[in-house]
């Protein structure tokens, strides 16, 4: 007798299978997943997203040259800025003099070189105060919550009620108008944003599950707030910091400006455009004014465009990929 069901199993054994037709239309990367595909890193994500931002990948470029002028400034300068020659007072731009000489007979181009030393100076050191102070107060108030957040949050915005340029200016004329006084007081009186950010961003990380459970395997309060939510919070107090620098440079040049910053002869881009606001040269020597407004402006907008390009780069919930 003939077995139909056995002929139909052995043709089953020799026939080659059939695959699956919504198989074969999957892409080859969706048939089989690989185990050992490369996980990337965060920080290599985040180096990656800012490099497809083009702006802040320009004003990278810009803060980077500015940095090489102002530690090479010897070099680049060419000249003493300080050293006054009467032989050659408000020269026009030369090959000797790149962009002329003021009414001292000194370079312009070395003046405006060292200036850039001393804003960026400026920048990131009153930065790194008021960075550490806010980091320090809203990592307290955040991580240990109940009356010392109350205590602090009230003296933080007992300090943000403050008139910040009255308060700067007052400082500066009582201490006496110099770089390093102007580093203290725009570093003591600018924590306050980095407070605020650094405490809402510990009591969100501090509810992370990975925080309880080293709290519950018994590690100690310092080893989770420097191990697990300090770096964590540390991309918004980088984003943060690089967005004060830009403001601290705007408010040195206005000091400086009003004669309570650097003071003659040391370079400053705020004292240059006070030396040139005479009708003389507003009118018939433009690149006196015109460099060091250039200057300035360049540099925040560079500084600015790099904030933008790291908030984007290590916010996690970017779109940009």
């Amino acid at each position: 007798m003939y077995d139909v069901r056995g002929s139909e199993i052995e043709n089953a054994r020799t026939e080659t299978p059939i695959p699956d037709p919504s198989l074969a239309a999957l892409p080859p990367r969706r048939l089989a997943a690989s185990p050992f595909t490369r996980v990337e890193s965060p920080w290599a994500r985040a180096v990656r997203r800012f490099r497809r931002h083009r702006l802040a990948v320009a004003g990278l470029v810009v803060l980077v040259v500015l940095s090489v002028m102002a530690i090479f400034a010897p070099v680049v300068g060419q000249h003493d800025p300080n050293r006054g020659d009467f032989r050659h007072i408000n020269e026009r731009p030369s090959r000797e003099h790149w962009l002329g000489t003021d009414g001292n007979g000194r370079d312009y181009w070395s003046r405006l070189v060292y200036g850039a030393r001393v804003s960026l100076s400026v920048g990131l050191v009153s930065t790194a105060i008021a960075a550490t102070i806010g980091t320090v107060l809203g990592a307290i108030s955040g991580f240990y919550r109940g009356t010392v957040d109350l205590l602090i949050q009230r003296f933080t915005e007992m300090v943000m009620t403050f008139p910040t340029l009255m308060i700067i200016i007052t400082l500066v004329a009582y201490l006496g108008p110099s770089i390093y006084n102007i580093m203290v007081v725009l570093g003591l009186l600018g924590w306050t944003s980095f407070c605020r950010v650094v405490r809402g961003q510990v009591l969100s990380v501090r509810e992370v599950a990975f925080v309880e459970a080293a709290r519950t395997i018994g590690a100690r309060d310092h080893n989770i707030m420097f191990r697990h939510v300090l770096p964590n919070v540390l991309p918004y107090i980088v984003v943060l910091g690089t967005l004060n620098i830009a403001g601290i440079i705007l408010v040195e040049a206005g000091l400086s400006f009003l004669g309570l910053g650097v003071q003659v002869p040391t370079a400053s881009w705020g004292n240059m455009l006070q030396q040139a606001q005479t009708l003389d040269v507003l009118v018939s020597k433009p690149w006196r004014w015109i460099a060091p407004g250039a200057a300035i402006a360049l540099t925040v907008l560079a500084i600015n465009f790099v904030g933008d390009g790291l908030h984007d780069a290590l916010d996690p919930r970017s779109k940009i990929d």
